[in-house]
C-alpha cells in the first residue's frame, strides 16, 4: 500500500486518468488550430475565424479558478469526472457543427469543461504522490504538455488531410472514455459534507462577469483595436468594475470564499504566481512572434519556421522532470527558481538582438535557454504553493497558479500586438510587405519588452522563502473524511 491508502495499480490508474485528461486538454488546443483553416472554409466563416480559440481561451481561464474550489469541497473524484464527460459532450458537438456560430458556443462549451481538467489534473497529483514522486511527476505532466505543441499541429493536420476535420474533435471521445474509466479505477472518493448550498454562488458571478470583458477586450487589441477604442474601454472598465465587486464580495460577505484572498499573504504563493505569469508571458510571446522573426527577418520558409520551434519545446520537455527532482535535492531551491527566470530573460534578449545577419543558431540558443527556464518554472510554482497552504486548499492554490498562466496568454499577446502596431503600423503587423531590418528592428523591440516583464518575475524570485516541500498525499490519507466534512467552515479558517 502507498501513502494514500490506495494499491499501486490504483496508482497507476490515477496517473493515466490524469495524464489523459490533460492530454485532452493541452494537445486539443494545437490539434484544432492545425485544422482550422479547413474548418472555417467547410463552414464559410472566416470571419469568425479567431472567435473559435477566443471561446475556448476565456471560458478555460474563467473557470479554473471555480473549478480548483470544487474539487476541494467535493473532492478530484467527481469534478474530474464532470469535466471528462462534459468536455466529451463538447467535443462531439464541435464535430458536429454546421456553422461557424455553432462551432464557436460548442468551443466555448469544450473550455469550460477543459478549465475543469487542468484546474484538478495537477492537484489529484499532490493528493496521490509523495513531495519526492509529485514534484517529479509534475515535471513530466508539464514536459507532455510542452510535447503537445509539437505533435498538435501536425496530428492536426494530418487527421484533416486523410480523415476529415470533424475527426479532429471525434478523435476526443475515445480517450475521453479511456480517462473516464481510469479515474474511475484509480482515483479514491473521499465522501463530502460539503453541500451545493456551500458554493460561493455570488463570487462565481462576479468573477465571471469581471473577468471575460477583460479577456474579450484584451483579444480586441491583438485583433487591431486600440487600447483607445471605445469596445475595448467599455469592456476593460466594466471588467475592472466587476472584479473590485468580486474581491468585496470574496473579503466581506462569502462565508466560504471561491478565492481566499488571504491565501496571497503567503510568500510563496505570491511569489509563485507571478512566476507562474511571468513564464507563460514568456512561452506565448516567443510561440507567436518566433516564427515571424524566422520567416520575416531571416528569410526561412514558413513551414520549416514551425520546426524551429521544437528546441524551447525540448528545453521544456526535458527540464521539467529533472527540475522536479531537482527541488527536493536541493535546501536552497530558490537559486533554481531564480536561475529558471534568469534563463528565460537571457532567451529574450539574445532574441532582441537577432537581425538579418544572425543565422539561425542564435535564435536557437535563446529558444533553448527560454525553454529550459519554462521548465523549472512551470513543476516549481505549483509544488511550492502545494507545500505553502494548507491541505483542504490544495487545489484553490494550485487552480490560482494556473489561472495566473492561462490569462498571461491574452495579455502578452494584447501588449506585444501593441508593441508591434507602434513600431510597424496596423497593416504591417504581419510583416507583409516589411523590409528585414525594419522588421528586426520591431520585433527587437518587442522581445525586449517581454525580457524587461519577465524581469519582474525573476525580481520576485530573488524573494522567495524556503519552505518544506509537504506530504499532503499522506496528511489527506490521515485527514481522511474529517477534512472533507469540514469544507463549508474552510473559508472562515482562511479569512481567519
Amino acid at each position: 500500500m502507498n501513502q494514500t491508502g490506495s494499491s499501486t495499480r490504483g496508482q497507476l490508474f490515477a496517473t493515466i486518468g490524469a495524464l489523459l485528461a490533460l492530454a485532452l486538454a493541452s494537445i486539443d488546443v494545437s490539434v484544432v488550430g492545425a485544422a482550422m483553416p479547413r474548418i472555417a472554409a467547410d463552414l464559410h466563416g472566416l470571419s469568425l475565424y479567431a472567435w473559435v480559440g477566443v471561446s475556448y481561451a476565456v471560458a478555460a481561464a474563467v473557470v479554473v479558478p471555480i473549478a480548483g474550489k470544487l474539487g476541494d469541497m467535493f473532492g478530484r473524484k467527481p469534478v474530474l469526472l464532470v469535466g471528462l464527460a462534459g468536455f466529451l459532450v463538447a467535443s462531439w458537438l464541435c464535430g458536429a457543427a454546421q456553422t461557424m456560430p455553432q462551432l464557436v458556443g460548442a468551443r466555448g462549451l469544450a473550455g469550460l469543461f477543459g478549465g475543469v481538467l487542468m484546474a484538478n489534473v495537477f492537484t489529484l497529483l499532490a493528493d496521490v504522490y509523495t513531495p519526492e514522486r509529485r514534484t517529479q511527476m509534475q515535471g513530466v505532466f508539464f514536459g507532455f504538455s510542452g510535447l503537445s505543441m509539437v505533435i498538435g499541429p501536425p496530428l492536426g493536420g494530418f487527421i484533416t488531410d486523410n480523415w476529415s476535420w470533424r475527426w479532429v474533435f471525434y478523435v476526443n471521445v475515445p480517450i475521453g472514455l479511456l480517462a473516464i474509466a481510469a479515474v474511475l479505477i484509480g482515483v479514491p472518493f473521499v465522501r463530502s459534507g460539503a453541500s451545493w448550498r456551500d458554493i460561493d454562488f455570488a463570487g462565481v458571478v462576479t468573477l465571471v462577469a469581471g473577468l471575460v470583458p477583460i479577456l474579450i477586450g484584451l483579444t480586441l487589441t491583438g485583433d487591431r483595436h486600440a487600447w483607445t477604442s471605445p469596445e475595448v474601454l467599455a469592456l476593460l472598465i466594466g471588467g475592472a468594475v466587476l472584479l473590485v465587486a468580486f474581491y468585496f464580495v470574496e473579503t466581506r460577505v462569502a462565508k466560504n470564499p471561491l478565492v481566499p484572498f488571504a491565501l496571497f499573504r503567503s510568500n510563496q504563493v505570491s511569489v509563485m504566481a507571478v512566476m507562474a505569469f511571468f513564464s507563460a508571458f514568456a512561452m506565448m510571446g516567443t510561440a507567436f512572434y518566433v516564427p515571424l522573426l524566422y520567416q520575416g527577418v531571416l528569410g526561412v520558409s514558413a513551414t520549416h519556421s514551425g520546426t524551429l520551434l521544437i528546441p524551447m519545446m525540448l528545453g521544456l520537455m526535458l527540464m521539467a522532470p529533472i527540475a522536479g527532482k531537482a527541488m527536493t535535492a536541493m535546501p536552497r531551491y530558490r537559486l533554481l527558481g531564480v536561475f529558471a527566470m534568469a534563463a528565460i530573460v537571457a532567451g529574450l534578449l539574445i532574441l532582441s538582438a537577432v537581425g538579418p545577419d544572425s543565422g539561425q543558431g542564435l535564435p536557437i540558443v535563446a529558444m533553448v535557454l527560454i525553454g529550459v527556464g519554462i521548465g523549472i518554472a512551470f513543476p516549481m510554482a505549483t509544488a511550492v504553493t502545494q507545500s505553502a497552504i494548507p491541505m483542504e486548499q490544495v487545489g484553490v492554490g494550485t487552480s490560482q497558479i494556473q489561472f495566473w498562466r492561462m490569462i498571461a496568454g491574452p495579455v502578452s499577446l494584447a501588449i506585444l500586438g501593441s508593441i508591434m502596431s507602434s513600431r510597424l503600423g496596423v497593416a504591417g503587423q504581419g510583416g507583409e510587405g516589411v523590409a528585414p531590418a525594419v522588421l528586426a528592428d520591431a520585433l527587437g523591440d518587442l522581445f525586449l519588452a517581454c525580457a524587461i516583464a519577465v524581469g519582474i518575475g525573476l525580481v520576485a524570485s530573488l524573494f522567495l522563502k524556503e519552505v518544506p516541500l509537504r506530504d499532503m498525499s499522506m496528511g489527506r490519507s490521515k485527514a481522511g473524511k474529517a477534512d472533507q466534512k469540514a469544507a463549508p467552515n474552510q473559508g472562515r479558517a482562511a479569512r481567519a
